[in-house]
């Protein structure tokens, strides 16, 4: 078992946290619980660093935040993106899994761990589901294609049936509630050959994607979303990633 001392995290709005919004209106996400698991689970702090904005395609995230993540010389780095590409009408999936695929020998050729992941599937619980399911197939087999060389866990969340269930989702039917999130840091810490702490299980969703879709709900977050696409806006514009520098995350107690 590889020990991991500081860990990055870049992406889009699933790395940022979305979905698991605090009383006090940040985010916390997967990637905040892999680090108080990390640190957990090997007894010491763990140095944490979230460099994710939603909203981001993967040009974004690659131009933005890979660089900047490497530069901060972690231990390792987890890289997931192109969510928001497949959502588009026009796109190349496998151009996007190979850019996927070079970031993350980017990663290792800096001596430095990539762990890769997917996205949770959402196609059970939103609109056009079917199209969105054939999309992240497809890039999830472009992925595997071309990093199977990689001393490198690949975190399969997309194959993840259990993930599927509504109780995981907010009502926005797009991104991970914290029940979600808790859920897939359990499964990157256990790529990693860690355990998650205990307490996550009791973690329940403040929204869930759980009833029917109503009109409410198209006019609260499909016309919005609709409307950023049709005007090039992007729900992460002029937003600065929420730790941009490694920060020391302590052991739960």
């Amino acid at each position: 078992m590889q020990r991991i001392r500081s860990f990055v995290a870049i992406g889009d709005s699933f790395t940022e946290g979305v979905g698991d919004e605090l009383p006090d209106g940040s985010v916390r996400g997967w990637a905040d619980f892999v680090a108080a698991g990390l640190a957990t689970a090997q007894g010491e702090p763990v140095q944490y660093a979230n460099l994710a904005i939603r909203g981001r395609k993967l040009a974004g995230i690659l131009h933005e935040q890979l660089d900047a993540a490497i530069a901060l010389a972690p231990d390792a780095i987890s890289i997931n993106g192109g969510g928001n590409d497949i959502l588009r009408p026009k796109v190349s999936i496998d151009h996007v899994g190979e850019r996927l695929a070079a970031a993350a020998h980017r990663i290792a050729d800096a001596g430095i761990r990539p762990i890769m992941l997917s996205g949770g599937n959402p196609s059970a619980v939103m609109p056009l589901g079917a199209a969105m399911q054939r999309r992240g197939d497809a890039l999830a087999r472009a992925v595997v294609a071309r990093t199977g060389d990689l001393d490198a866990p690949y975190v399969d969340n997309w194959s993840d049936v259990e993930l599927r269930s509504p109780r995981f989702w907010s009502n926005d039917r797009l991104h991970l509630n914290a029940a979600g999130h808790a859920h897939v840091a359990r499964n990157v810490l256990r790529a990693l050959g860690f355990e998650a702490p205990a307490g996550w299980r009791d973690l329940t969703g403040a929204s869930t994607a759980e009833g029917r879709r109503d009109l409410a709900y198209y006019r609260e977050f499909v016309l919005p979303w609709l409307g950023r696409r049709f005007t090039g806006r992007s729900s992460g514009d002029g937003r600065d990633p929420k730790l941009p520098q490694l920060v020391e995350v302590q052991p739960l107690a």
